[in-house]
């Protein structure tokens, strides 16, 4: 296997890692007006992903900065070309940030439900247009002989892209549904395990179109073995929440993230960007790559640096493993920092 080639790997493996990371991230934030009844409950649902929202979008930061390292012509052509989309996701992140910090920072009423209503909208938009985006780098953009992106952003809106955003958006908030049981108590809890359950069944219609229309298009038996494995861990997961074990259910969701990004990269391989307009005219692995010297001195760093990153996220997260639930926000009428609990 060329380095190029690892690469391309371990790129898929970022995106892995943050969409299983940052999906649950999104659908708290979905859910803090689809299930939070009062101000109270969306507190504790802040607060379950409070300390660990900043640490998850460590990986859309190494994710763009490795492909911009290892395929500088496909960084260059995806964020000249998915100008608009990726600007209005960078856009709700940097909002969705200020809205989790800002939110507690005075007591009027109007001031945090401001705030609260920033983070479900910016936690909606990107959960929709990241699937938009890679449906369009799977099925294939217009591309020319320079390798530019020579369509429009209505090209992108295309209905495989769009069915794509519309998975992306209901599996997330189902992985967040699934989060907030695991990590809620009382009332809250059960009421996610029940949206949970009818989340997962409106996600599996739609990921199964998809995914069998993935297949069909552009699929092989790799890409068809990691459909598989997708289709049967959301079936468990949902099987898994309806007899009350979140922690089953939500390892499983995310076997069914990490298998669905998986079976995307599977079916775009070799390609890195399809040219829908001459096959020839393709981003791929090889012609989109640095280097060899520039790809081994970052398999190097990333050797180094990897280990750490997993380190630190794992010991958050076992930090604040614990459950909370209202009868932990000591008072209702006191704003409370997003990381307070």
């Amino acid at each position: 296997m060329e380095l190029h080639d690892v690469w391309f790997v371990l790129i898929a493996v970022l995106w892995i890692g943050y969409f299983f990371l940052e999906g649950f991230d999104f659908g708290i934030g979905i859910l803090t007006k689809l299930l939070a009844r009062d101000r109270v409950e969306k507190r504790v649902l802040i607060n379950t992903i409070g300390p660990v929202w900043d640490g998850n979008e460590v990986w859309l930061l190494t994710a763009g900065g490795a492909t911009f390292a290892a395929f500088p012509e496909w960084y260059a052509t995806l964020f000249s070309g998915f100008y608009l989309p990726l600007l209005i996701i960078l856009v709700c992140l940097i909002v969705r940030g200020v809205a989790f910090e800002y939110r507690a920072k005075r007591p009027e009423e109007n001031w945090q439900r401001n705030w609260e209503q920033a983070i479900f909208w910016t936690s909606l938009i990107p959960a929709f247009l990241w699937g938009v985006a890679f449906g369009n780098i799977v099925r294939g953009v217009k591309i020319d002989g320079e390798m530019e992106y020579v369509g429009t952003f209505w090209d992108l809106l295309n209905p495989y892209a769009l069915l794509g955003g519309l998975v992306t958006l209901t599996l997330f908030t189902f992985h967040g549904a699934v989060f907030a049981s695991l990590k809620t108590d009382g009332d809250i809890r059960v009421r996610a395990r029940a949206l949970a359950l009818k989340l997962g069944l409106i996600t599996a219609v739609l990921a199964l179109a998809f995914l069998i229309w993935t297949q069909v298009d552009t699929g092989d038996s790799w890409s068809l073995a990691a459909m598989l494995v997708a289709v049967v861990a959301l079936v468990g997961a949902i099987g898994a929440i309806k007899m009350g074990r979140e922690g089953w259910s939500f390892a499983l969701s995310g076997i069914t993230i990490a298998a669905a990004v998986a079976m995307l990269f599977l079916a775009l391989f070799p390609d890195v960007m399809p040219s829908s307009l001459n096959p020839e005219w393709s981003l791929t692995v090889t012609n989109a790559s640095s280097s060899p010297y520039t790809l081994k001195i970052m398999t190097w760093c990333a050797a180094i640096a990897t280990p750490l990153v997993l380190l630190y996220q794992s010991w958050t997260y076992w930090v604040f493993r614990k459950r909370i639930g209202t009868q932990h926000i000591a008072d209702a009428h006191q704003p409370t920092d997003a990381r307070a609990h």
